[in-house]
């Protein structure tokens, strides 16, 4: 039991701190969020467009 409730307090943590990341990138990427655009974070300037 105990090892089950560290393995739960170690997920929380991560998610946590994968949260606090993605809302470091959004806040310091400079471009307000809005809903329904995709999100293009590997994408490089001169691909070429599919769609």
């Amino acid at each position: 039991m105990k090892r089950v409730a560290t393995l739960a307090f170690y997920a929380v943590g991560a998610l946590a701190i994968a949260y606090l990341a993605l809302y470091a990138y959004a806040a310091f990427r400079g471009e307000p969020i809005i809903p329904g655009d995709p999100i293009h974070i590997f994408r490089k300037p001169d691909a070429p467009s599919y769609s």
